[in-house]
């Protein structure tokens, strides 16, 4: 009987039995991410070139299945769960919230994560150093002191911030205790905006403006997928938003030093290659980071704002 036969009937069995999956042939890698928006989009293109520039390609001798939990935690969950049951070959979790949820289904399952912070703080490996387990990948931390810095020199006559963020996203939690810190270094004040589901955005960032004198985004999912929203509510009242990366800029915000989340999610395809021939394992996998921050203005947004750049930023 032919392999591809057998198969076939493996799969009836299997459906027949209850079970509500069955492996495909060959490499099949199941990807969760988070919430579209550019930076995610992004790592996740870097991801499938990586493989492809390696001889992995989607269709021709790998599978690949795209998931997107569409800012929704029960959907990573369901998504988590599906490529545990399919028994995927490997699992690529795109933002902190996706990455939780595949490490919390499987321990077998190499799992790669991008877009994630700090994952240690996450406690989704043992250690940066030491992941120690199953799940490994590339963090986004951004050079959070000099987008502070940025600010207090784009907008010297600032006195208080306001750090918007959604309150159930704990990379960007860390990510402001970060800047609250580099505040307390400027002689800055600070204010916490926290949401906890998009609908809140506008009416927070309304409120916001009336309290402080620029704001400070960080990395946030939620924040950057309504980023035009928010960039025009600010605008219009004349705040200055200070971002945590590029995406962010291009939808209205003012100015970041970032990353470059492309080049992140090459990073993280070619850990993904180092395993799929056997190489290595994601236990002793150190997780790994860009060194290059690139500065972003948004001259269109600068010149609503009645904004100057100074000529060393130019």
């Amino acid at each position: 009987m032919k392999k591809s036969l057998v198969a076939t009937v493996a799969c009836a069995v299997a459906v027949s039995l209850g079970m509500t999956s069955c492996k495909k042939e060959g490499i099949h890698i199941g990807v969760i991410q988070h919430v579209e928006h550019d930076a995610l989009n992004a790592s996740y293109k870097g991801f499938v070139d990586a493989l492809k520039d390696a001889g992995y390609e989607d269709g021709k001798n790998i599978h690949i299945d795209y998931e997107n939990a569409q800012n929704d935690q029960s959907n990573n969950v369901t998504i988590a769960d599906k490529f545990a049951n399919d028994n995927v070959d490997l699992i690529l979790a795109i933002a902190t919230p996706s990455a939780a949820a595949a490490a919390a289904r499987t321990e077998e399952i190499p799992i790669l994560v991008t877009a994630v912070t700090d994952p240690a703080d996450a406690k989704i490996v043992e250690s940066n150093e030491k992941p120690g387990r199953n799940v490994s990948g590339t963090s986004d931390l951004t050079p959070v002191k000099q987008q502070m810095q940025l600010l207090k020199k784009l907008i010297p006559g600032a006195k208080k911030v306001g750090m918007l963020y959604c309150s159930g996203e704990s990379n960007s939690f860390f990510q402001v205790g970060l800047a609250k810190k580099e505040c307390d270094a400027l002689g800055l004040s600070y204010v916490d905006a926290t949401v906890s589901n998009s609908n809140e955005i506008q009416q927070v960032v309304e409120d916001l403006c009336h309290k402080v004198d620029a704001i400070y985004a960080p990395t946030d999912n939620m924040i950057a997928s309504a980023m035009k929203n928010v960039s025009q509510v600010a605008t219009e009242n004349k705040i200055p938003v200070i971002v945590g990366e590029k995406g962010m800029v291009d939808n209205g915000g003012l100015a970041t030093y970032g990353i470059n989340y492309y080049d992140l999610g090459v990073l993280t395809g070619k850990m993904a290659v180092r395993i799929l021939k056997g190489e290595s394992k994601p236990a002793d996998m150190p997780i790994e980071y860009l060194e290059k921050f690139d500065l972003s203005i948004n001259y269109e947004t600068a010149e609503k704002l009645g904004i100057e750049i100074p000529e060393e930023l130019k």
